[in-house]
C-alpha cells in the first residue's frame, strides 16, 4: 500500500508518533523530526509516565499507613530515593525502547534533531533540508515560568527528576499538575503548602468531585491557601522567601523549595513558523480547524499546539484525524469526548456536560448520583468517600456527562465516554448487568437512582 505522499511530522510525542505511526502504515513517506534523543516527548519523559509511576508510589505509601486500621502494620516505610528514581527511568527507557522499535519496523525515518521550517515545504534540522508535501506539527508544550534567576524554584520537568525531597515545599498552583506533583512530595516526607489564587483547588471541576479530594488532602499537606496570590519570591540562602496576598493581608514564609505549576505555554516560537502561512493566536497557539487544518495547506496542526485541553490522549486522537484527511477519508475531530483525569488520591474523572457547565449554559439536566459508601467494593477498600454522578437529559434520557471521583476513577470514565459518544440512553446502562462487587457496577447504579430503583440506596422513584 503506498500512496507516495511525503510527510514530515515535527515533534515526537505522544501526538506525533500516533500521526507518523498511522501515516506509515497508510504507506506514505514519513520523517519524524524530534530534539529528543528518543521519542515519546513530554508525555513519556517529562510528565504522563514518570509522575503516574511516582504517584502509585505515593499511593502504596500511603496505603501502608492505612492499612493499620484494617490491622496490618508495615511500619515506616524506608525510602530508597536512588532506588525509586531508578524504578521510574526503567520504566521511561522500557516504554521508549519500545517506540523506537515501532519506528523501525513502520520504516518512519527518525531525525534526532531540532526542526525549522524554512517554507511551507521545507524544515530543516541538523543542516539537512527536508521537503515534504505535508506536515504534520505536533512540538507540545512546555511550563510557564514566569519568574526567573530565582534559587529553589522548580517546575514540574525539575520536580519529575527527584533530585532531592525538600523539608518544606511550595506548590504554586492548586490545578492537576501542581495537586499530583505535592501528593507525591508530601507521600516522601515534605511538608506541603499549596497556594491558588482561585477560591478553590481544580478551579472549573464540579465540587462535588472535588471535595473529597480536598477533605483527604488538607490532612496531608501542611496548609492549603486559597484565594492567594503569590506577590514575590527572593532567595535568602538555602530558602526562599515568598510574599502570599489574600484578603487577611501580606503574609511571609519561608520553603526550601517552591513548584511553579500554573500552566502550560505552546511551543510555537523559534521553529520558523513565520515563514509559513500558519496563524498563531493571541496566546501562541496555533489556529487550526477540527480537521486539524491551519492557515498553510501544507501544514496541519495538533496536541498541544493547538490549545487546550493538553492531554496526551486529546492529540494521539488529532494525529488520526490529521492522517486520515491527508488520506482523503471523511474525518473530523468535531463532537469528540474527551475525558479528562487528575491522578490524585483519589483520582477524579469526567467527560462530557459537567455540572457547572450545564449551569452556565443554562441547560435543563437531571444529575443522578451513587455514593460510594453504599459499593461493597469500595468498602472492602476502605474507600468510600467516591461518587458516581450521570448528567442525563429529562426528554431522551441520553447520557450527556459522567463525573467521578474516587480510587481507580481514571480506569472507569472510559465506559462513561462510550456511553456518550455513542448516545446511550440511562435506561440501557442500568439494564447492562455489571459484576458484582466492582466500582463499575457504580455506574450502573447510578442510571438506577434516575429511575429510582437502585438497589443499594432509596430514591423516590421517578414518575
Amino acid at each position: 500500500m503506498s500512496n507516495n505522499k511525503k510527510i514530515v511530522v515535527l515533534g515526537g510525542g505522544p501526538g506525533g508518533y500516533a500521526a507518523a505511526f498511522l501515516a506509515a502504515d497508510k504507506g506514505m513517506n514519513v520523517t519524524l523530526i524530534d530534539s529528543g534523543n528518543k521519542l515519546g516527548g513530554v508525555c513519556l519523559h517529562r510528565g504522563c509516565i514518570p509522575s503516574k509511576a511516582l504517584l502509585h508510589i505515593a499511593h502504596l505509601i500511603n496505603e501502608t499507613k492505612e492499612a493499620k486500621t484494617w490491622g496490618i502494620d508495615f511500619g515506616e516505610p524506608k525510602i530508597d530515593l536512588d532506588g525509586v528514581r531508578n524504578w521510574k527511568n526503567k520504566v521511561i527507557d522500557k516504554m521508549a525502547t519500545g517506540l523506537t522499535q515501532l519506528c523501525k519496523q513502520r520504516k518512519v525515518e527518525f531525525v534526532s534533531a531540532k526542526g525549522n521550517f524554512k517554507d511551507s515545504n521545507n524544515i530543516e534540522a541538523n543542516g539537512k533540508l527536508y521537503s515534504f508535501d505535508h506536515c504534520i506539527l505536533a512540538t507540545g508544550s512546555r511550563p510557564t515560568q514566569p519568574f526567573e534567576n530565582i534559587s529553589h524554584l522548580i517546575d514540574s520537568t525539575n520536580a519529575l527528576e527527584l533530585k532531592s525531597i525538600p523539608k518544606r515545599l511550595l506548590v504554586v498552583g492548586g490545578g492537576y499538575i501542581g495537586l499530583e506533583m505535592g501528593s507525591v512530595y508530601a507521600a516522601l516526607g515534605s511538608q506541603v503548602t499549596i497556594v491558588e489564587m482561585m477560591k478553590d483547588i481544580l478551579p472549573g471541576v464540579d465540587r462535588d468531585l472535588v471535595r473529597p479530594l480536598h477533605h483527604r488532602i488538607k490532612n496531608q499537606f501542611e496548609e492549603i491557601f486559597l484565594n492567594t496570590k503569590v506577590k514575590d519570591f527572593e532567595s535568602k540562602g538555602s530558602k526562599v522567601s515568598v510574599t502570599f496576598e489574600n484578603e487577611s493581608g501580606v503574609e511571609h514564609k519561608e520553603f526550601d523549595q517552591a513548584l511553579i505549576s500554573i500552566g502550560r505555554r505552546p511551543n510555537t516560537e523559534n521553529i520558523g513558523l513565520e515563514n509559513t502561512k500558519v496563524k498563531l493566536d493571541d496566546k501562541g497557539f496555533v489556529i487550526a480547524n477540527s480537521q486539524q487544518k491551519t492557515g498553510d495547506p501544507s501544514i496541519l496542526a495538533i496536541g498541544d499546539v493547538v490549545g487546550n485541553p493538553m492531554l496526551a490522549h486529546k492529540a494521539a486522537h488529532e494525529a488520526k484525524v490529521a492522517v486520515e484527511v491527508l488520506n482523503g477519508e471523511s474525518s473530523d475531530f468535531k463532537n469528540r469526548v474527551i475525558p479528562a483525569v487528575v491522578f490524585t488520591d483519589p483520582e477524579i474523572a469526567w467527560a462530557g456536560l459537567t455540572e457547572n457547565e450545564a449551569q452556565a449554559q443554562g441547560r435543563n439536566v437531571k444529575v443522578a448520583k451513587f455514593p460510594w459508601g453504599a459499593s461493597g467494593r469500595a468498602q472492602t477498600l476502605g474507600r468510600g468517600e467516591g461518587l458516581t454522578k450521570l448528567l442525563i437529559d429529562p426528554e431522551s434520557e441520553r447520557i450527556l456527562g459522567v463525573g467521578l471521583t474516587g480510587s481507580g476513577a481514571g480506569e472507569l470514565i472510559a465506559e462513561g465516554v462510550l456511553a456518550i459518544q455513542t448516545l446511550v440512553k440511562a435506561k440501557e446502562l442500568a439494564l447492562s448487568i455489571h459484576p458484582h462487587p466492582t466500582l463499575s457496577e457504580t455506574m450502573m447504579e447510578t442510571a438506577e437512582v434516575f429511575y429510582g430503583t437502585a438497589t443499594h440506596i432509596y430514591k423516590k422513584k421517578r414518575t
